[in-house]
């Protein structure tokens, strides 16, 4: 078994567009819209009858409306007692006000009891899908709504494909939540669950109350059961708590605290399981926590905060989490504090990564302090720049080497750019200074090492381009070839340790860059020229068809230091003169085809550094297809090819498919496989999807000691329920899409 440890190769695929429904709310004709408004506690009644009982009762029939300023009534017959202030009414009642439409058989209202009672009762909600029936409907003066023996559903199908059955439910005045008592939720009028109590939202404004519940499977931790419940607990403040039941694990209890206080904001996530039933040899809690903060103060002040811990290096293959991919390799754990100004900035920041798995601990930067200025000159565009950062190495492991390192750089720049061409120079001195400690015998480090090298660079290009004809289109043809000279004298650095330094990246734009290392570390020597060209396509509406870029480096000497064996980069062939060649490929076929991709080759041996090819093929814009195939030479001293098919596709308008297969070509096997249905429909859908993925293996002992499985698989399904947040647009793939052991956002690890 061996580690595999790189960049994330793979390009994030935006997911196909989400397919409209048609999901109309129905909407009611406004009772008496030409009538005026009324302001005050009158009441006006208007009917084709009346007529006056002991100059108290006045009895109105013949297409009877009554306004006043909260309600419209239209019914066939109403009654109004002066004295008690009681209305009755009879016969095809419509009621409405500013959030409900209401139908029944009888109304009565009391001024006195300060209520409304309806029997026999429909009702819909204004603008949100929300509707139902009641035996018996009541509504208070501040609107609430009481409904006794009712129902409610977002369906609007005669026989409901889902709705709640209880004897009571209440509905809020503002519309936003409901309660439901003694509720069964019924699926096509079959009950399938019954309820004492619950809460539930009726419009898009954050109620407290269950979330839509999630089960699914795995051999890792078998049948899982997710109930979120939602706690709005102040306009600024919320919570989430997930019971997470795992049959073979236990109960996990996952929380998430949101805060937003004027421009700053946060997030605190902790997720806990008390003791794991699948780990035979540790019976200690397994956790994970992470704190995010964002927010800006005073003037150009922001602060940021993203730390995360977990009780074990295995949380993430065993349990997973929200937070990270199963494959992540080590965890964020930053703290800064930033000022910007119009001419100068500069950053405090304290940084540690925790490796997961047995490998060498990561440096900690306690603190790290870097100051940045800029100066306009008043000839040439030209620019003053000041460049210093002071940090502070340390390690958790005794026996590693511990540093401080001061860096400054000061220079002039004279940017010169113009539609037609460009012309950046640049003339610069570094000078860093190390004070290193705990170095071991017969180690090259020293104590103490000072280097200043210069540095000088030009960088420039030129545009042409010229308008073709092809195939009975216009196209606009461009051609922007570009040229750059590096020197920095080459010094021996072996005398330096390693401490926040490793290669880049060497696609076509990497050879323009002026360091071939991230991190101060190494800076390595350069005497030599880099030449690329480009050339693009591009259509009437300025859209890019086709583009192709080729360039490498030229070596004007060979570099005679050695390279520190860690650093060793087999895209660079010194000792030829040049680097690899690199290329860059996009050609839009047409509205359904594309082809995307890169390769790093290197010419004087004839092998592929690095090379990756995707071809996207979109019936429309709702499904899509991808194939893509994956290669580096050499990550963490391995080789790695992998292809990837990945597909989304609309069936119809209410069922959806999303699959995906991930083959390793050197070891012949399977890393991902997932195949997921989702129905959707105005008022509901579901999600069933299967999966078998790679777990990764962070620590060899301890996969062994727990006979941990070489891969995970499983089934998940998901209910969701539409139109309680008062709309019925389609939720879309994109989810499951995006649902993928490799992800997008950081480096995978495989170690199987």
């Amino acid at each position: 078994m061996s580690k595999v440890q790189a960049n994330n190769d793979s390009i994030k695929s935006e997911g196909p567009e989400t397919r409209p429904m048609n999901c109309p709310i129905p909407e009611f004709a406004e009772i008496a819209a030409n009538t005026p408004d009324v302001t005050d506690d009158s009441i006006y009644i208007f009917s084709t009858y009346a007529s006056i009982e002991k100059d108290q009762i006045t009895a109105f029939s013949g297409g009877v409306t009554l306004i006043d300023k909260n309600q419209k009534i239209i019914a066939d017959e109403l009654a109004f007692n002066r004295l008690s202030m009681q209305l009755d009414a009879l016969g095809d009642i419509h009621y409405q006000s500013n959030n409900i439409n209401i139908f029944a058989n009888t109304l009565n209202a009391s001024k006195a009891q300060k209520s409304t009672l309806m029997t026999a009762a429909s009702y819909q909600l204004d603008g949100n899908p929300g509707h139902g029936s009641a035996a018996k409907l009541f509504i208070s003066t501040d609107g609430q709504l009481n409904l006794i023996d009712s129902t409610f559903t977002t369906c609007l199908d005669e026989t409901p494909d889902w709705q709640i059955k209880a004897s009571e439910i209440n509905l809020s005045a503002t519309g936003d939540f409901g309660e439901a008592y003694h509720a069964q939720f019924r699926v096509l009028d079959v009950p399938i669950l019954y309820i004492p109590y619950f809460s539930f939202p009726v419009s898009q404004k954050r109620t407290t109350g269950f979330l839509y519940p999630k089960i699914k499977s795995s051999s890792n931790s078998g049948l899982e059961v997710e109930t979120p419940f939602y706690w709005n607990i102040a306009e600024n403040l919320d919570a989430t708590i997930t019971p997470h039941y795992m049959s073979k694990r236990g109960l996990q209890l996952q929380s998430e605290f949101r805060y937003l206080w004027g421009d700053q904001q946060g997030q605190i996530d902790l997720e806990y399981l008390n003791k794991d039933k699948a780990l035979k040899n540790n019976n200690d809690p397994r956790y994970l926590a992470r704190f995010q903060h964002i927010g800006s103060f005073s003037d150009g002040f922001r602060a940021y905060i993203d730390y995360t811990t977990m009780s074990d290096d295995n949380y993430l293959v065993d349990i997973g989490s929200r937070q990270y991919n199963s494959n992540d390799a080590y965890l964020y754990q930053v703290g800064e504090l930033a000022y910007f100004g119009e001419q100068w900035q500069t950053t405090l920041k304290i940084q540690d990564f925790e490796v997961l798995g047995n490998h060498t601990p990561s440096y900690k930067t306690l603190p790290h302090i870097e100051v940045a200025a800029q100066q306009p000159l008043n000839f040439l565009a030209g620019q003053l720049e000041l460049y210093s950062e002071l940090t502070s190495f340390q390690s958790a492991k005794k026996a590693q080497v511990e540093a401080n390192r001061y860096h400054v750089e000061a220079g002039i720049l004279f940017p010169i750019s113009t539609p037609a061409w460009f012309i950046n120079s640049e003339v610069k001195l570094m000078h860093t200074y190390y004070q290193q400690d705990n170095i071991q015998l017969n180690s090259e480090l020293e104590e103490t090492v000072q280097r200043t090298l210069p540095k000088v660079r030009f960088h420039g290009g030129i545009n042409f381009d010229r308008q073709i004809t092809a195939f009975g289109n216009n196209y606009r043809h461009t051609f922007e070839p570009q040229l750059q000279y590096l020197y920095i004298p080459d010094e021996d650095q072996s005398n330096i340790g390693l401490y926040d330094t490793t290669n880049l990246q060497d696609d076509y734009n990497g050879l323009f860059r002026d360091r071939r290392f991230s991190g101060l570390d190494r800076i390595a020597g350069a005497n030599q020229y880099t030449w690329g060209v480009t050339s693009r396509v591009l259509d009437d509406s300025n859209l890019e068809v086709f583009r192709i870029s080729l360039g490498r480096i030229q070596y004007i000497n060979s570099n005679e230091t050695p390279m520190d064996s860690l650093l060793v980069d087999n895209n660079f062939s010194l000792e030829n003169q040049k680097s690899s060649l690199a290329a860059d490929l996009f050609y839009r076929i047409n509205h359904q085809w594309q082809v995307s991709g890169d390769i790093q080759y290197n010419t004087e041996e004839s092998f592929t550094n690095k090379g990756q090819m995707n071809l996207d093929y979109q019936f429309n814009k709702y499904n899509t297809v991808q194939l893509n195939h994956r290669y580096t030479r050499n990550v963490s001293g391995n080789s790695l090819e992998q292809v990837s098919l990945l597909t989304s596709v609309a069936i119809n308008t209410e069922w959806a498919f999303v699959g995906r297969l991930t083959q390793d070509l050197k070891q012949d096997r399977s890393l991902e496989s997932y195949a997921g249905f989702q129905y959707e429909s105005c008022c509901w859908a579901v999600r069933l999807a299967y999966h078998r993925h790679i777990n990764s293996n962070l620590d060899d002992e301890d996969f062994i000691n727990e006979n941990r499985d070489e891969f995970d698989s499983g089934f998940m399904i998901q209910f969701i329920i539409k139109g309680l947040d008062g709309k019925q647009s389609a939720i879309g793939t994109q989810e499951m899409f995006d649902d993928s052991i490799f992800g997008y956002k950081r480096p995978y690890y495989l170690n199987n």
